[in-house]
């Protein structure tokens, strides 16, 4: 009852003048968290970018693979067992193909994309590295503002990527940018970390010095003061992962509901290996005609071995038998 009456009587700091002036009405919150899991059948590199996901989310939490692939519905559930109200939800198929749902649970919309040119963190060799934790400034291109539906995207990839200030593990840094680019009707997705170094001696003389003036002029001290103020430069270095993601359809509500986009545009790549296969079969059977055709003709010719010509009519045989 103590703690009950400590928390009532608690005055927040917002609500306390300063100076005489009273403090600006309370900001909503913005409270984001987001469920990351996984169906059956993902492959290692899959799994690596779950882990990579991860690690860039802090506000994110992780459960295990989903066993059914057409009740999707029951991710809706496990958001609200889970206090979450944004759900990423990887779709392996065959083995081969990746597909991401991210949804605004429970209400929606949802986006289905599918994921192709993958590379985790680990597999390139990524010079950069980022603190563990640390909130990320989303870059966004100017073509998300062309098409309704891109602005859609945009903002559910805002409140999926975007790490909320104060929120659960988070370090109050920002030491990487998400960079999220339109071309060729896909989302390029790169991370990048913000690398300050100290210029050099050499590059501080070669600011400093005014064009036609003698560099000779300037002492080593004045070049040492100047350092002491702690001038950098600004580098970005790829941290990973990076992958493309094509939009396929947008549903209205949380993994159901009418379509309100669809991507009339996207093959799906069984579809691409089929036509494949019936490329190869093409061929295949065409060189078999020409097979056949091929020993019809020596038949008839009688070239073929295990096979005696038929007399003709004016052979010796015939004529005088």
């Amino acid at each position: 009852m103590a703690a009950v009456y400590k928390s009532l009587s608690k005055t927040p700091k917002n609500d306390a003048p300063t100076n005489g002036v009273p403090a600006p009405p309370n900001t909503t919150k913005n409270r984001q968290r987001v469920l990351i899991l996984s169906s059956r059948g993902i492959t290692y590199r899959h799994r690596h970018l779950l882990n990579d996901l991860y690690a860039l989310l802090p506000h994110s939490r992780k459960d295990a693979k989903l066993d059914t692939k057409t009740k999707l519905y029951q991710l809706n559930e496990l958001a609200d067992l889970y206090n979450c109200n944004n759900v990423l939800f990887f779709e392996a198929r065959k083995g081969k193909d990746l597909y991401i749902w991210m949804s605004k649970a429970p209400n929606g919309p949802t986006v289905k994309c599918h994921l192709q040119n993958l590379h985790t963190t680990s597999e390139l060799h990524f010079p950069g590295n980022c603190l563990r934790g640390s909130r990320p400034i989303l870059s966004f291109d100017a073509t998300f503002t062309s098409a309704p539906h891109l602005l859609l995207i945009k903002e559910l990839l805002t409140h999926i990527f975007g790490v909320p200030k104060g929120a659960r593990k988070t370090k109050p840094f920002v030491d990487h940018i998400m960079g999220f680019t339109i071309a060729d009707a896909k989302i390029w997705i790169r991370c990048f970390e913000i690398r300050e170094t100290s210029i050099a001696k050499s590059e501080l003389r070669a600011q400093q010095q005014p064009d036609g003036e003698d560099h000779h002029h300037h002492t080593s001290k004045e070049i040492r003061a100047v350092g002491e103020k702690g001038d950098t430069k600004i580098s970005l270095v790829e941290i990973g992962p990076r992958f493309i993601l094509t939009p396929i359809v947008i549903l209205e509500s949380s993994f159901g509901g009418p379509v309100i986009y669809e991507n009339k545009e996207f093959v799906s790549p069984n579809q691409i290996r089929s036509d494949l296969r019936k490329s190869k079969a093409g061929r295949y059977a065409q060189r078999s005609e020409q097979r056949i055709e091929r020993k019809a003709k020596k038949g008839d010719l009688g070239l073929r071995t295990g096979k005696e010509r038929p007399p003709g009519e004016l052979e010796d045989r015939v004529l005088f038998a």
